[in-house]
């Protein structure tokens, strides 16, 4: 009996394996036969697969479309792996495909974990410059990052909470300032935005027109998916009416547009102040509508062209800038026209 369950377990397991080949067969066979369609295309010279979590986010769609439009400039097809497939792969899959398949470069928004850092040591050594892209992977061989300086990031976040608490009468003893952070991201990043921002608002408190003390938490946020971020937030609404955050500080696109949805459902606008992350058509109506009070925007076509930029510098010269910062930009009551005009 022992032995037929233990050949029964066999079998299942063997046959998950076998699918799981063949489907990673299909997808490489995919990917290759695309970039040989490319490459026998003369107007291409180049092939750059560009790798992130979430595809369908509006800040991934415009990095990756400024990352094309500067690729068909120079002559370089820029791919963003995973569109059109009806099944969702891991960005550890998407590597091992591009690397398998010879692409000329790889853009990949990284992480920390050993496994990310072997595929770019990996994809270095076959010759495939590696830029990582929103989220750094510090102890691999990548030729450069590009992204936005998380501590300057923090340091506005504080700027705007400091001035919030000079201009807004607030109704309860204290002060409660809420930071989002994603429970799917390294911690570095978010953790070196919540420093800054707790600096700055540390720094200032001599000098603020109340005396009431301020609170500043972090409340982690599973962004796998919209309804996940929505569960998360509810919780912040449904608590005893003195636990309610005065400020609320969104690190993602999609925590803000989902903070802002919550602040409409819970009745809580013009209670809860949010900062928020990006400008989506979503975010930039919400602050004409002054239920988001600002927002931090990416300069996103010069993140797009940096990677490209960087992957082709290499290339030619065998070494390129090691991080690119790219430019962050207020939007708030004063300026959000002018944005959504655009």
């Amino acid at each position: 009996m022992k032995k037929r369950i233990s050949t029964f377990w066999m079998l299942i397991v063997s046959g998950i394996f076998l699918v799981g080949m063949v489907a990673f067969s299909l997808l490489y066979i995919r990917f290759s036969n695309s970039r040989k369609n490319i490459a026998s295309n003369e107007k291409y010279s180049s092939y750059y697969a560009m790798i992130c979590d979430d595809n369908e986010s509006s800040f991934v769609r415009a990095v990756y479309e400024s990352a094309a439009d500067k690729g068909r400039e120079d002559g370089i097809f820029v791919e963003l792996m995973g569109e059109n497939l009806s099944r969702k792969y891991s960005k550890e899959d998407y590597m091992e495909i591009a690397i398998a398949s010879g692409v000329n470069g790889i853009i990949v928004e990284a992480d920390d974990s050993p496994k990310m850092t072997e595929l770019i040591n990996e994809a270095m050594s076959k010759d495939i410059p590696v830029v990582t892209l929103f989220s750094d992977s510090p102890a691999s061989n990548r030729c450069s990052f590009v992204g936005i300086s998380f501590y300057n990031l923090g340091c506005e976040y504080g700027e705007q909470i400091n001035k919030l608490i000079d201009e807004k009468d607030f109704t309860y003893d204290k002060i409660k300032v809420t930071v989002l952070v994603s429970s799917s991201e390294a911690d570095n990043a978010q953790n070196l935005v919540y420093t800054a921002l707790k600096e700055t608002v540390d720094k200032n408190a001599p000098y603020r027109k109340t005396s009431k003390p301020v609170e500043i938490r972090v409340v982690s946020v599973d962004t796998t998916n919209s309804f996940s971020v929505e569960e998360s937030l509810r919780n912040l609404f449904i608590t005893a009416r003195d636990e309610v955050s005065d400020i609320i500080v969104c690190l993602e696109e999609q925590e803000t547009e989902s903070c802002y949805q919550a602040v409409v459902d819970y009745n809580k606008v013009g209670e809860v102040t949010i900062l928020g992350y990006f400008d989506s058509q979503t975010i930039l109506k919400a602050i004409e509508r002054n239920v988001i009070h600002s927002t931090m925007s990416v300069n996103t076509k010069q993140m797009g062209y940096a990677c490209v930029d960087a992957i082709s510098e290499y290339k030619k010269l065998g070494y390129t800038s090691q991080y690119v910062a790219t430019d962050l930009t207020l939007i708030n009551q004063v300026n959000v026209n002018r944005y959504i005009e655009d």
